[in-house]
């Protein structure tokens, strides 16, 4: 018997319990939707949190500390940085000397913010991405640019706290600087004690770009980027390096000799993601400190790769449940063919040829479960990340995230599902397909069976 014969047999026999066989194949579908509509919040919610996690050119950053060096660790100096820009795979390597205080930003005497001031290496900043909204870079010493969120914060002097914020704890738009800030001119105040008394150097600056806002929204960036002779005119006012306010029995700078020249906050950029561990590695065996995403990005993923193995577990019950279904439908198909059965047998079929003919039936109510369960999934998944947010945005009147979603369903995991439900579905039908060929041919032909 041929397998076109077998085949066309096949579809006979279903045609004639059109019925059962939905049905049957209505519960499968049920069951690897479930399975799949599961599963896809897992892969939907690791997609979000790895999307997050690259924006803002985090995914290619690594962040170095310091170095250990005799079981200390030492600041980084020019010599590290010429050290990094030599390594293979290096896009850029940003360094900054930040203020030791946070200084006083007066616009015309009315408005003024309190905020961290820091020296950057501009060209550095553009090889890693460094975008600004509005205005250029600065091209002398008494030039800056300004974070992005700077002139929001820049707010009336003259206000008392509690009137002056909202209950987010931001600058109320009535009390912002709405005047425009490229070409102003702004009073940067720091402080010194002496002598149990403070004193206060005032240094004028203009402004001449604004940073580009950044792609995390709950991220701020009001910081104010200065030129390095502005930093050593801190330092000679406060006779201390950074510009740190002195405290009494501290060393004054002035009478002895400055530290060595060093950098507080060091990123490597890499060119692409596939060299970033490389790289990282390449730094803990210089005895560097360093961070980068990729490390977090791999306890995400073996965390969700966890949680995913769990829900396709949970899920393929309901694969198993459904696959009653199917036992029952083949055991009652067996009972009912049992003369079709005899007469096969008694024109010289193989067993073999008869159990192959049920276990195929049983996958073709498998396989056709698993096609309409996943087009179900794909309209579930649809119907959550189009209507959940609504919901939690009504009920919470908060807006979530626009990358954010609760569902998604890759190829793998239609693959995973409709192989779980065919093995299910095969499994199902070979006890009875075993039956039908121990079938009597006697008995079968009497209809005895």
């Amino acid at each position: 018997m041929k397998f076109k014969d077998q085949f066309q047999f096949v579809r006979q026999n279903m045609k004639k319990n059109k019925v059962r066989v939905f049905m049957t194949m209505l519960a499968t579908a049920i069951g690897c939707a479930f399975l799949i509509v599961l599963a896809s919040v897992g892969f939907g919610l690791h997609d979000s949190l790895i999307q997050d996690t690259m924006q803002d050119r985090a995914v290619t950053e690594i962040q170095v500390h310091g170095k250990e060096v005799d079981g200390a660790y030492q600041t980084l100096q020019d010599e590290d940085i010429e050290y990094f820009e030599s390594i293979s795979g290096v896009k850029a390597v940003t360094r900054n000397k930040q203020l030791q205080q946070s200084p006083v930003f007066s616009i015309d005497d009315d408005y003024q913010l309190q905020t961290m001031a820091m020296t950057t290496d501009f060209p550095s900043e553009l090889k890693a991405g460094l975008e600004l909204s509005k205005g250029k870079l600065p091209e002398k010493d008494n030039e800056i640019i300004v974070g992005h969120d700077f002139a929001s914060n820049l707010a009336e002097s003259n206000i008392s706290d509690e009137e002056l914020y909202n209950d987010e704890n931001q600058v109320k738009e009535e009390y912002q600087y709405d005047g425009k800030l490229l070409g102003k001119e702004i009073e940067m105040k720091v402080i010194q004690i002496e002598d149990n008394e403070e004193k206060t150097h005032t240094i004028p600056l203009t402004i001449t770009g604004i940073t580009e806002a950044p792609n995390r929204e709950w991220f701020q960036d009001q910081n104010v980027y200065i030129s390095e002779s502005v930093l050593e005119e801190v330092e000679q006012f406060t006779g201390t390096s950074r510009g740190m306010v002195s405290t009494p029995g501290q060393e004054d700078m002035s009478s002895g000799q400055q530290q060595e020249d060093y950098y507080d906050q060091v990123t490597i950029y890499a060119k692409n993601i596939e060299v970033v561990q490389e790289i990282s590695d390449l730094l803990e065996s210089k005895d560097y400190a360093s961070y980068s995403v990729v490390s977090e990005m791999e306890q995400i993923n073996m965390m969700f790769t966890i949680v995913k193995a769990g829900l396709i577990i949970v899920g393929t019950i309901a694969v198993l449940i459904a696959s009653i279904g199917i036992y029952n439908t083949m055991t009652m198909a067996v009972t009912e063919r049992a003369p079709d059965i005899g007469i096969m047998k008694a024109i010289g079929a193989k067993p073999k040829t008869i159990k192959r003919i049920f276990v195929l039936e049983s996958s073709m109510i498998g396989l056709a479960g698993a096609v309409i369960g996943t087009a179900i999934a794909y309209i579930v998944s649809m119907a959550v990340n189009f209507a959940l947010p609504l919901i939690l945005e009504s009920v919470f009147q908060e807006e979530l995230p626009p990358e954010l979603r609760f569902s998604m369903i890759p190829w793998t995991l239609v693959l995973i599902a409709v192989g779980i439900c065919l093995i299910v579905t095969v499994l199902s039908g070979l006890r009875p397909a075993k039956r039908a060929t121990q079938i009597d041919v006697l008995k079968a032909m009497r209809r005895e069976v």
